[in-house]
């Protein structure tokens, strides 16, 4: 039988007197040396995997505003030369002489949207530049969050321009997706409020700078 004091002493493993005890936690914090914590802001945190995202997203939307500008542009050239079609031997495009002008306006009123989506994916942009800084309350976010705002309003109004000419011109089409939208005007409520957020943090922090 070992002595109460051998039994209770740090080296022992089988311990469970006081010894023992403090062994746990010490090696619970050996274990949390090696966890790294994802910061928030900054170089090599979230915000900076954020705007690799962002950098991707609107890449990829000019390249799709593009190649929609282009297929609109090429389709308005064919309906206006009808020779060419006759050349093609696509069944599909014999009614492109007539189809072919609203087509295009569809697209190019595609491109316009995807541009108003990619203004906005620009702001976020910026502001996940200042973000990776580490200087979210910075002047100029307080603009970029307004401008967002307007952006999302000014598309969802454009919306309804559009599927109310759509409604005029094409009555047969379906207009699903031609109606209010309660999530974009609450989305652009929250960004107004988000802006004056800004707003006050980049008060405050003015005034401590000066009072330092």
């Amino acid at each position: 039988m070992r002595p109460a004091a051998e039994a209770c002493s740090p080296t022992d493993p089988d311990g469970i007197g006081i010894g023992g005890l403090q062994a746990r936690p010490a090696m619970d914090l050996r274990l949390l040396k090696g966890v790294t914590v994802m910061r928030t802001l900054g170089p090599g945190s979230v915000s900076s995997l954020l705007k690799i995202i962002l950098d991707v997203i609107w890449y990829a939307l000019w390249a799709v505003i593009c190649l929609l500008a282009l297929i609109g542009i090429a389709m308005l050239l064919l309906s206006f030369n009808s020779d060419i079609i006759d050349k093609i031997d696509l069944p599909e495009l014999g009614d492109l002489g007539q189809r072919g002008p609203v087509l295009a306006a569809g697209l190019f009123a595609g491109s316009l949207y995807f541009t108003g989506i990619n203004l906005i994916v620009g702001n976020l942009r910026r502001i996940g530049q200042t973000l990776t800084a580490g200087d979210p309350f910075h002047p100029d976010n307080i603009g970029r969050l307004r401008l967002i705002g307007l952006i999302l309003a000014g598309l969802e109004l454009g919306k309804w321009i559009f599927w109310g000419a759509v409604a005029l011109l094409a009555p047969g089409i379906d207009r699903a997706n031609g109606g209010w939208s309660l999530t974009t005007w609450f989305s652009v409520m929250v960004v107004f409020v988000l802006a004056e957020v800004f707003r006050e943090g980049a008060r405050l922090r003015g005034e401590a700078e000066l009072t330092i």
